[in-house]
């Protein structure tokens, strides 16, 4: 079936403009976040004009720039994101660096005085070129529309390659800036009619047949040659104490991978809560989720029974620094980093391999010539990891059992338990993601974790949850901060104007929660003014603002009871959760305190068995 677009000479941008957003769609764009603004109205209106694409309106260009960020990195396709000239470009520049550095595909078009108004004093016209320096993987600066088949060809090139780029590993955002004259609304001019060019090359004013893209990019996966999987399979032959470690990453199908070469290695998974490893009905024995627990432990990491000979990293580097400290007592590890595009996430210093190739095939291969080669590891060292993580995951249980106050790492202990199939955890990118790290054990639904830990940014969280929002399976969560809730409180808007379900749980500790555990922390004089940075807030006025239902839970036993609420109704949410910092930081002592314990006690019986 012929898919066609008709343009209309209402006037040349017209024609420019709805040939580029038509192969924007058919490259697989199926949404656009668009500020209002005078100099991008040919954009607007030929996005909303053109009926296959959804147009999600934003109206704070800072909250736009993270609601697309969020929707593309839940939806794992480009986004289109459009704002007007002059300083509302500039606002999108934290979410285009967040995804820059979290690998996200987004199409950025900001529109543009036209070249003779720059530089001469007009109103809303700034230098744009560049504007995002080397965090867009691509720039262009468009030419001005003309009705003519050679521009027609230009920009649907020029969207095509714009899809691709941002979507070809590694993804990434896109920088299209776009200048306009006026007229800038589609009022009619002289000669209405199409022009012969029209008849001559169809293909330049109707794209391809069947809606396919004027050139489509592709990328063909990255596989490792059969010698040198074999002869790596070889080295690893002989070496029985290994780790599998995966970072924060969006790839469905890696997990099952990680476990069937984790089988056939006989080494255990250090899953981080973004690796999408933790939920899942895949085979979770070998994958290890509190791994941030028992690495603190001194008398574990200094041990040599659990000195790793050869570790394998996955994703990006993962959120726990204990991790990151135990690779570092090994710098003659070796250390080998899969990485699918041509990125270079090890910022560790110490990795010996850096493999570009497609994660999930890698491992597929290298698992199947392990296994071909009848090789079988040692499995006691496996199964020492697993002992381990077990008895941590007791002893974190026990111990927030016995908690009489309320306790930030408890409420993300609890999402394993009152998320439904198909959910989204959104995490805050200061404390809450590190909580989840240590305490949220997963389980076998199908649960997507999500947080902005590209450039760990607490700007633009709420609207970034709120963007993963509009294409969950099921109910959305975010866990945030309360600075973090503050930094993006424009963000809830999107919720009102859109009618999301999505439910915000704000941990409220009156302040920079995670700066009690620092460095920062020893030194008092001056910490509450410069870091503790109480604000007295409460986040029920908010709510009613933004037309949200509250509920505020003192109680874990409160908490259970507004979630279970809030997950199964529409709309937006607000959970406000008050916690104390001094009180925090002493249960996440007492919860580490434990897991000492747990492990020296299992140090005592293993010594009286042997």
């Amino acid at each position: 079936m012929t898919t066609q677009t008709t343009l209309k000479i209402e006037n040349p941008t017209y024609a420019c403009v709805a040939a580029f957003i038509d192969e924007l769609v058919r490259s697989g764009v199926q949404d656009v976040v668009v500020c209002p603004g005078s100099r991008s109205t040919p954009l607007a209106y030929g996005f909303a004009g053109n009926g296959r694409i959804k147009v999600w309106m934003e109206y704070d260009e800072r909250s736009a720039g993270y609601f697309a960020l969020g929707m593309a990195k839940a939806a794992g396709r480009p986004v289109a994101l459009v704002c007007t000239s002059g300083t509302a470009a500039p606002n999108f520049m934290p979410a285009v660096v967040e995804a820059h550095y979290g690998r996200v595909p987004l199409i950025v078009l900001t529109a543009d005085r036209p070249h003779e108004l720059r530089d001469i004093g007009a109103p809303q016209a700034i230098n744009q070129l560049q504007m995002y320096g080397t965090y867009a993987k691509w720039f262009v600066e468009m030419a001005l529309p003309e009705a003519t088949n050679e521009m027609l060809r230009y920009v649907r090139t020029v969207a095509c390659r714009a899809a691709g780029t941002a979507a070809s590993s590694p993804a990434g955002p896109v920088h299209l800036n776009m200048p306009f004259r006026e007229p800038l609304t589609p009022a009619p001019v002289a000669g209405q009619p199409l022009p012969p060019e029209a008849e001559r090359d169809p293909v330049a004013w109707y794209g391809r047949p069947d809606g396919q893209p004027y050139v489509r990019l592709q990328q063909a996966p990255r596989r490792v040659e059969a010698p040198v999987l074999e002869e790596l399979s070889d080295k690893l032959a002989g070496i029985k104490r290994g780790l599998i470690v995966c970072g924060p990453q969006d790839n469905s199908a890696l997990p099952v991978a990680l476990v069937k070469l984790a089988e056939a290695l006989g080494y255990p998974v250090l899953a981080d809560p973004l690796s999408q490893a933790r939920c899942g009905s895949h085979d979770r024995s070998l994958i290890l989720p509190n791994y941030d627990a028992f690495l603190r432990d001194s008398r574990f990491t200094q041990g040599h029974e659990f000195q790793p000979e050869v570790v394998f990293r996955f994703g990006a580097m993962p959120t726990a620094k204990p991790l990151l400290l135990f690779l570092k007592r090994f710098p003659g590890c070796r250390q080998i980093v899969v990485d699918g595009g041509d990125g270079w996430n090890e910022p560790t210093q110490l990795a010996e391999d850096i493999i570009h190739a497609e994660p999930v095939a890698f491992c597929q291969d290298l698992a199947q010539i392990f296994a071909t080669n009848n090789r079988r590891q040692d499995r006691s060292w496996l199964e020492a990891w697993v002992e381990v993580s077990r008895r941590t995951t007791t002893a974190l249980e026990s111990a927030m059992s016995g908690l009489s106050g309320m306790f930030e790492g408890q409420v993300l202990a609890e999402m394993a338990h009152l998320l439904p199939e198909g959910a989204t955890l959104y995490a805050g990118s200061s404390m809450p993601v590190r909580d989840l790290d240590s305490f949220f054990a997963g389980n076998d639904l199908n649960i997507k974790v999500l947080s902005n830990r590209g450039a760990n940014g607490i700007d633009g969280v709420v609207s970034s949850a709120l963007g993963a929002s509009t294409v969950s399976a099921g109910p959305t969560v975010l866990v945030i901060g309360d600075l973090s809730t503050y930094h993006d409180l424009n963000g809830l808007l999107a919720a009102k104007l859109h009618r999301l379900n999505a439910t915000i749980v704000v941990l409220n500790n009156d302040g920079g929660g995670i700066f009690s555990f620092l460095p920062q922390a020893s030194h008092p004089d001056n910490f509450e003014l410069l870091f503790g940075t109480p604000h007295g807030l409460t986040f029920d006025h908010a709510a009613q603002m933004y037309g949200a239902r509250y509920n505020r839970a003192s109680t874990i036993e409160e908490f259970r009871t507004a979630m279970q609420r809030a997950i199964t109704s529409d709309g937006l949410k607000i959970v406000e959760v008050p916690t104390e910092r001094a009180s925090n930081v002493t249960m996440h002592r007492q919860m580490w305190a434990a897991v000492y314990d747990a492990l020296a006690s299992g140090d005592r019986e293993a010594s009286l068995k042997a």
